[in-house]
Order: structure tokens, then C-alpha cells, then sequence
């Protein structure tokens, strides 16, 4: 019976999608419910980009009347398919019903013709996770405080009947830069309604590394989903990395569904057995058994912290998330770069499709375009290859100005040089030409780019792995030979590729013997 429920439960939330999906395209649901009447412009002025995604820009903004400053979330509409403005109409209709002091509130939603408007709350303190790398003193009280207020927006989320679904560190953000201020649970784009109790399929969805055993399984599932993901949260915030982590997601969710974690030495040794016990309790394979948010909140560890958690300061953590910072950071922009680049490709083939021969031919006017695509992708991705050599060249040469005119300004770049942080901008790069230009052995450095794997991402993405040997003469006049593996993201702009995101292992080459790489 339970497997019969189960199976119903999933058709059905199938059907409930399609028929949504086949009303907004019909026409009978045109997006969230909104203020239709008036202009955004009318209200509100708009200010500086504070951050963007694949089909969104969120702007600050000033409300005319007054002069209150928000965050606007504008969604090009355009871009959307009509499962995507169920979803938008979704998210609205869970963050109007939401106003807690821990979750960032939605003010407003204006619907024009190309764009929605979410108004939220302006928050200026960034993310917590990046705050806490900032903090000059940092231990496991603090951890509590952190996962209590977190707590107490799923708590309440829970109480209303919605499921979060997507939490991870990206969503925890600081109302403002102040001392002690609150932590907000913000992007309700895959929240959920549900009954008190219900628990069923309501689809794949989340963040890998948080999602819980029972989605993975494709069981019904429900509130216990958001508990899993603040047990990973609490995790991470006692030790600076996840309790689960794969390169290889197959591998990934097998760790996840097995409940497989520990707590291995010296790191672990000095966090409380209580810290241990409630994340035991939180990453709990079996949902009907795990903790809920109200239980959790009532753990001597969290409620009488002062008593109970260790106030010794977490230096080692502090090291640990400043690394993970930056390599979710680059799986973030990497990702967006995919989805912009995946889309614009769809899109593409759609106008190419619809301005293609009639139907009756329709078979192989797909089949040449199948072709076409691929002669498309060869040339695109040898181009990639010889854009990247360029670069290299302009690394050996120390051409500062090539490499710039290679680059974003605002390259983003996770290499050993930066000792674990995510840099911005090529001018971070600017003092290794220069050390260059003053080593009379600059001459002597040749590269070789071994290995280039291109992945496409539409026309206007890409991203190239390869392997890269550096030979050089070092300062005993001794030929040396280093090796690093790379993988660089560029973009087209204006016509011509740039890189946007550089990924480099290896140890940093700062030395009296070895050469300087980026």
C-alpha cells in the first residue's frame, strides 16, 4: 500500500506540473500574483547590481515615497519557460506569507511585460559563512548561535507548512555588517507548500552536497529534508568541510544515502560530544526518526550554549572554510556560466528550428542541424584550445597587455598564489609580470599545454581542462620542469573570447627556484 501511495503521489504531482505547465501556455495563469497596475519606475528607483544569475539581477532600490532601500530581484520573463513562471508565481505566493526576523521578506512583486520585480529586504552583511572567515575569534558557541537562528526560520518555515528544500551556505545571509547581526534564510525559489504532515514526491530538487537520502531515493518526503541540510550546515560550521564529499556525484550519493560520515582526528577532538550528538541526530538516514527544527531548538547545546559549548577559539576551522568559500564559489560561477550558455544554445536552435524547412521534412532538417551542431562544436572548441595558448604565450613572454586584452576585468581566479581565497580582478596578477620583468632569466620559461578536454556550453561558453608544464631555468642555471593542472571558463563578449574564471592546483611558485604561474 505504502508503494501503491507513493507511485499515485508521484503521478500525480507530475500531472498537477503538466497541467500547469499546459495552462500558463493557454494562457489562464500569466505569473505570480502582482501588482499589474503600476510600473516598478514608478515606485522605485533603481541603483547598483548586487549580485546576478542566470535569468536574474538583483539591484538595490530606493522606494520614491520613503526613501526605504530594498532588493529588487528583477527576472527577465522572456527567458522563461511557462514551468519557470509556475515556479516564480510559487515563490512569491510562499515569501509574501513569511515574516520572521531570520528570513528575508518580500515587500513587493510587480509583473511588466519583460520583467518581474521581487522586492526583499536589503540585506548588507553578506553571506555568514563569508563573515566568519573575517571574524578575528570564532568557536563553537558561535557555531550554536549560528545554526539556533537558522533553526528558528525553518522552524517557523515548518509551522507554516513550506519546506525550504534548498538550504547551503549561499542562502544564509547577515542583515547588515554590525556586530551580532541576525542571520536571514533567504531564496525561496524551491520552497514548497505541504500538509502538517505530508510527506510525498514533489520532485528532485536541491543543492548536491545537502541533499537528504530519502530525495536521493526518490521516496515521498517532506519537513525532515530541511533538518538533513542544517546537520550538514552545523557540520561545516564546526570544522571548516562537509560531512560528505565526492568529486564524482554517483560516489557523492551513495556517501549520502548510507548516512557514511565521521569525525576523524585532530580536528574533531576538540569539538563538545554534545555538538556530535545533535548533529547525529540531524543527519539521521531515517526521516521518521530524524530531529525536527522545534526538538532541536530545545538541546541543551543550542539553548543553554553558554553552559554546555566550548568558547575555545576554532583557528583551524577558520583556515578549512576559507578554502571551501572559494571552491563553491567557483562551482557557483562555473554553473551559472553553464545555464546563461545552455539556454542562449536552446534558444538558438529553436529560432533556427522554426525558420527551417516545413515538417513534412522535419526529420532531416533535424538530422542536418545534429551536424551542423557538431562541425559548430569542433571549430568552436579548437578555437578554445588556440585562445588558451594565447594566453600561456602572454604568461611566458610577461606581455602583461595581451593577457589583459585575454581577460575579464573581473576574472575571478582559485590558485595556490591566493593561499585558499577566490580572487577578483587581473590586476591581482600584475605584480608576478613585474617579478618577471625583473628576473634576468625571464627569457628561459617555455609552456606546453598537454591534454586540452573542451567542454561547450553554447555559443558563447566554455570551459578547457588540461595539463600544463612549465619548463624553466632556475636561479642555479639548473633546467627544472613543474607541472599543474588548469581549467580556465571563458565567454564571449563583444565578439571575442575572454577568460572569466581560472582554477589552478599545484604549490604556490613563489620561490627562490620556482617560476611564478597564473
Amino acid at each position: 500500500h505504502g508503494q501503491l501511495f507513493h507511485e499515485i503521489a508521484k503521478r500525480a504531482w507530475l500531472f498537477e506540473e503538466c497541467e500547469g505547465e499546459k495552462r500558463l501556455r493557454q494562457g489562464m495563469v500569466v505569473g505570480p500574483t502582482m501588482n499589474a497596475s503600476t510600473k516598478f519606475s514608478d515606485n522605485y528607483d533603481v541603483k547598483e547590481e548586487l549580485g546576478k544569475g542566470a535569468f536574474s539581477v538583483v539591484r538595490r532600490c530606493v522606494h520614491k515615497a520613503t526613501a526605504a532601500e530594498y532588493a529588487a530581484k528583477i527576472i527577465n520573463t522572456k527567458k522563461l519557460s511557462a514551468r519557470d513562471f509556475q515556479k516564480l508565481e510559487r515563490e512569491a505566493r510562499i515569501c509574501r506569507k513569511l515574516q520572521h526576523p531570520n528570513i528575508v521578506r518580500l515587500h513587493d512583486s510587480i509583473q511588466e511585460e519583460s520583467f518581474h520585480y521581487l522586492v526583499f529586504d536589503l540585506v548588507t552583511g553578506g553571506e555568514l559563512f563569508e563573515d566568519i572567515v573575517a571574524r578575528e575569534f570564532y568557536s563553537e558557541a558561535d557555531a550554536s548561535h549560528c545554526i539556533q537562528q537558522i533553526l528558528e526560520s525553518i522552524a517557523y518555515c515548518h509551522q507554516n507548512c513550506i519546506v525550504h528544500r534548498d538550504l547551503k551556505p549561499e542562502n544564509l545571509l547577515l542583515a547588515s555588517k554590525a556586530k551580532g547581526a541576525a542571520v536571514k534564510l533567504a531564496d525561496f525559489g524551491l520552497a514548497i507548500e505541504v500538509g502538517q504532515d505530508t510527506e510525498a514526491w514533489f520532485g528532485f530538487a536541491g543543492t548536491p552536497g545537502y541533499l537528504s537520502p530519502e530525495v536521493l531515493k526518490k521516496d515521498p518526503y517532506g519537513k525532515p529534508v530541511d533538518i538533513w541540510a542544517c546537520g550538514v550546515i552545523l557540520y561545516i560550521l564546526l570544522v571548516g568541510y562537509p560531512p560528505f564529499w565526492d568529486e564524482d556525484q554517483h560516489r557523492l550519493y551513495a556517501q549520502i544515502k548510507a548516512g557514511a560520515y565521521d569525525y576523524p582526528s585532530p580536528e574533531w577532538d576538540t569539538v563538545t560530544p554534545e555538538a556530535k550528538s545533535l548533529i547525529d541526530s540531524m543527519l539521521t538516514v531515517n526521516p521518521k526518526k530524524r530531529i525536527t527544527a522545534d526538538q532541536a531548538l530545545k538541546v541543551p547545546w543550542i539553548c543553554n550554549r553558554e553552559r554546555v559549548a566550548s568558547v575555545m577559539h576554532r583557528q583551524d576551522t577558520v583556515d578549512c572554510l576559507k578554502k571551501f568559500n572559494a571552491r563553491r564559489k567557483l562551482k557557483g560561477a562555473i554553473l551559472t556560466t553553464m545555464i546563461a550558455a545552455r539556454h542562449l544554445s536552446s534558444r538558438n536552435l529553436l529560432n533556427k528550428k522554426e525558420g527551417g524547412p516545413p515538417s513534412t521534412i522535419k526529420e532531416s532538417s533535424e538530422s542536418s542541424q545534429t551536424l551542423d551542431d557538431n562541425e559548430s562544436d569542433k571549430a568552436q572548441k579548437q578555437e578554445i584550445v588556440r585562445v588558451t595558448q594565447q594566453l600561456l604565450d602572454a604568461i611566458s613572454c610577461k606581455d602583461f597587455d595581451i593577457y589583459t586584452k585575454l581577460c575579464d576585468p573581473a576574472m575571478t581566479c582559485f590558485e595556490p598564489e591566493a593561499l585558499g581565497n577566490l580572487i577578483e580582478g587581473v590586476e591581482f596578477h600584475r605584480f608576478y609580470f613585474d617579478y618577471g620583468n625583473n628576473n634576468p632569466r625571464k627569457g628561459q620559461l617555455h609552456t606546453t599545454m598537454l591534454n586540452p578536454n573542451v567542454h561547450v556550453m553554447g555559443e558563447e561558453g566554455a570551459c578547457i581542462a588540461y595539463v600544463r608544464l612549465t619548463q624553466f631555468m632556475d636561479r642555479n642555471g639548473e633546467a627544472r620542469t613543474r607541472q599543474t593542472q588548469e581549467s580556465r571558463v571563458w565567454q564571449k563578449k563583444a565578439g571575442r573570447w575572454v577568460c572569466v574564471h581560472v582554477h589552478r592546483s599545484g604549490p604556490p611558485g613563489i620561490s627562490s627556484s620556482t617560476p611564478v604561474e597564473f
